[in-house]
């Protein structure tokens, strides 16, 4: 998300802060991948659903492709998350998280009520780092926004413009219900192997708040406890899946092509990646319709003011662990994150120019 507010709000103007911070809103409250969902709702307001599909081919194609490679075999030539220029990105990762904190806390919690919102809104993701902390952060956020946060007082908020009809949401919201329910009755009446896949990997996508690392217990009831994957197979794959760029429910492909039944090889990574975001791709033109009505609202503008503080502090909290934790390990660490974020911030250097150097950077110092 950090990455996403430099390139399309700072850079390419795609859309204004406000707007971003209440698509973000929208997205954490969904269930599945937020990141991603993020994505392809850039992606349909740029370009309508062709927007959307080509949003989610970039961020999801190129980890998706890594891991069904390990899966098939390269897993062999070592182990990815000993390299040093993988180190030095998640040290660059660290830097992108605080530019993105910085850069919305001063637009999004500019007073000392925002700002406590925040605060306590990352104890509560630090206290409770599951779903329900999350959503429970975002919904009381919500409620002391819409009590004591009166909606400011100047031009009404643009629409987002977005290129679906209500009746079209309608259908993607209708569908993504019929998938959930009839998906488990057509398993029961066929037997099939690919739609038991696809149906396993549709209620991941459909049934987890939070995304990310919140998935893997669904995960691994779905494929470990039938006998799909062996669970060393599936650990060394989560391994595999923390160390590649992208969003961590690609991890799907890696799963899909390791299956012991067929569908399995790039067939069951195709369609394991295809259903575990089928859920995104109902849920998110489904709802941008109604939210991007209902965001107008006086009552509403005044929850979003809420709510959109705590999604600072949920992103605040995400810089602490897992980015933090796992990448700043040294003196040195803390240093080549400190210039990496002053290149970003105060010197607005490219992020790839800056990537490239904290990879190069991460490999000569290990």
């Amino acid at each position: 998300m950090g990455y996403f507010r430099r390139e399309f709000v700072e850079r390419r103007r795609w859309l204004d802060e406000a707007a971003y911070a209440d698509i973000v809103a929208l997205c954490q409250f969904l269930p599945g991948p937020a990141s991603s969902q993020v994505g392809l709702a850039i992606g349909l307001m740029r370009a309508g659903f062709g927007g959307a599909a080509c949003a989610w081919i970039g961020f999801t194609l190129p980890s998706a492709l890594a891991l069904t490679l390990f899966a098939i075999g390269l897993g062999r030539l070592g182990d990815p998350a000993a390299a040093g220029w993988l180190h030095g990105l998640k040290i660059v990762a660290a830097a992108v998280v605080a530019q993105a904190v910085w850069g919305m806390a001063r637009s999004l919690c500019p007073d000392r009520p925002r700002a406590s919102l925040a605060i306590g809104a990352a104890l509560l993701a630090l206290a409770l780092p599951t779903s329900f902390g999350q959503v429970g952060a975002l919904a009381a956020a919500g409620l002391i926004g819409w009590r004591f946060l009166p909606a400011e007082t100047g031009p009404p908020k643009p629409p987002l413009g977005i290129p679906v009809t209500r009746p079209a949401a309608l259908c993607c919201l209708a569908g993504f219900a019929i998938l959930l329910l009839g998906l488990p009755v057509a398993v029961s009446l066929t037997g099939d192997p690919a739609i038991r896949l696809v149906d396993a990997f549709y209620r991941a996508g459909a049934l987890v708040f939070g995304g990310g690392h919140v998935v893997l217990p669904l995960l691994q009831a779905g494929v470990v406890a039938p006998g799909w994957v062996e669970n060393e197979t599936f650990l060394a794959g989560y391994g595999a899946a923390q160390a590649v760029p992208g969003p961590l429910f690609t991890f799907a492909s890696f799963l899909g092509a390791s299956m012991g039944p067929a569908p399995n090889g790039i067939e069951g990574s195709a369609l394991a990646l295809l259903a575990i975001f089928l859920p995104s791709f109902l849920l998110v033109p489904g709802a941008l319709p109604f939210w991007d009505a209902l965001r107008t609202r006086a009552a509403a503008q005044s929850a979003l003011r809420g709510i959109n503080a705590a999604v600072v502090g949920l992103l605040l909290a995400a810089l602490y662990t897992p980015v933090w934790t796992s990448a700043i390990l040294s003196p040195i660490d803390f240093g080549l994150g400190l210039a990496a974020f002053a290149a970003l911030t105060f010197w607005a250097c490219p992020p790839w120019l800056v990537v490239g150097a904290g990879a190069l950077a991460g490999a000569l110092l290990r």
